[in-house]
């Protein structure tokens, strides 16, 4: 943990935090970008079922539930600072791969060596964003991290989108591969190297209890729950907003809205968190309300007014959600495995990413759309008031 003063908010402090911001955009930006417009890759050719997409779809991810607790834990034995550099550096290697070997059919080796690469590195920047921030300013440290992860998934696949449309996919993943590299440098730069902190053995015993405690998983599940939310706003708002008669000029507004709303939200949640205006269950629980009655009205109020209801409601609460999450975590981890608890907390936002609109998709195909975006909103509500709950109960 750093031992800066509190009050520190210095250019130079700032400095060492904003590449590991950048990081978190990287990671978030290479999976939406590509994943957006991948059904039209598909349908280009290069592979021909609706299996072949999935694949394509669950590569990035996969590996990234798989290896992000792996190079955590590595995070936590040799340094996180090497472990984001070589991260950083493996993911500018797998897209430039990809751009010099010019063969579409490798798109889905470039997205698994993505994935491995993004594994590693998100977990470190995590924790070096834990490691270089005082505790007392963590909620502030993670709400820009987490506003910087949030354009990312926003608008990954806007920006994806245009790169494609102007160069294909070896546009888009060179731009990749030279972004993660800019980043890569920046932190090589800017990010001082923080040792790996003494640790007592651990038994596998020792770890499950670990991850079985409430300090674990109350914010797990709070940031599983958000993204969920996130990633169900920006997919399923935009073709609710197309089942009312919206034109497309009109549901991209509303995803602005809501990724504003968001980027905005977090940096101020992380400051009243520490100034100790909001605790940490009521932030988590009250986010994940929000987020709920966002999903629920985004069914009931019709036309633009509800969906711009439903944007602000649901960016506000992943906003109030999210970085409050990430700082309780922090505060309940041991300093000496804060790659380890990271890397597993990353999986639950991995499992909310890809668990939120499954859960949505699948009510919406046995019912409809609205049946689907309230079915989220129970288990979002549900999620909140185990949260409030549990929380009250380990206070007593």
């Amino acid at each position: 943990m750093s031992s800066a003063s509190p009050a520190q908010t210095t250019p130079a402090a700032l400095g060492r935090l904003l590449p590991l911001y950048a990081a978190g955009f990287v990671t978030a930006f290479g999976a939406h970008s590509i994943a957006a417009s991948l059904g039209d890759y598909t349908q280009a050719g290069a592979a021909a079922s609706l299996l072949a997409l999935g694949l394509l779809l669950a590569v990035y991810d996969g590996a990234e539930v798989v290896l992000k607790p792996v190079f955590g834990s590595l995070a936590d034995r040799v340094g996180p600072r090497p472990v984001l550099l070589g991260g950083l550096l493996a993911f500018a290697a797998a897209s430039a791969a990809f751009v010099l070997a010019g063969s579409p059919a490798l798109v889905g080796l470039a997205r698994l060596g993505q994935g491995a690469a993004a594994a590693a590195f998100s977990p470190a920047a995590g924790a070096l964003v834990a490691r270089l921030s005082p505790q007392a300013r963590h909620g502030r440290a993670f709400g820009g991290y987490g506003g910087w992860k949030g354009l990312g998934h926003a608008f990954g696949p806007v920006l994806g989108g245009v790169l494609i449309t102007l160069g294909g996919y070896l546009l888009l993943f060179g731009v990749l591969g030279g972004l993660a590299l800019v980043v890569a440098v920046w932190a090589a730069v800017a990010v001082p190297a923080v040792a790996p902190l003494p640790r007592a053995r651990q038994t596998v015993l020792d770890l499950a209890r670990r991850l079985a405690a409430g300090g674990f998983l109350r914010p797990t599940a709070t940031l599983a729950g958000a993204t969920a939310a996130l990633a169900v706003g920006v997919g399923f708002l935009p073709v609710s907003g197309a089942g009312h008669g919206l034109d497309p000029l009109a549901t991209g507004a509303v995803v602005s809205l809501l990724a504003a709303t968001a980027a905005l939200v977090q940096p101020w949640a992380g400051r009243a968190r520490d100034a100790g205006r909001i605790g940490d269950a009521a932030g988590m629980a009250v986010g994940l309300a929000l987020a709920a009655a966002g999903m629920a009205a985004s069914t009931v109020l019709p036309g633009v007014a509800g969906l711009a209801l439903a944007a602000l409601a649901v960016g506000a609460g992943t906003g109030l959600a999210t970085p409050i999450g990430f700082a309780h975590l922090a505060a309940a981890t041991p300093a000496e495995r804060l790659g380890q608890t990271m890397g597993a907390a990353e999986v639950g936002r991995e499992l909310g990413d890809a668990g939120g609109p499954l859960l949505v998709g699948a009510l919406a195909a046995a019912s409809t759309l609205s049946l689907g975006l309230l079915g989220l909103a129970g288990l979002l509500a549900a999620l909140a008031l185990v949260v409030a709950v549990t929380a009250r109960t380990a206070r007593r």
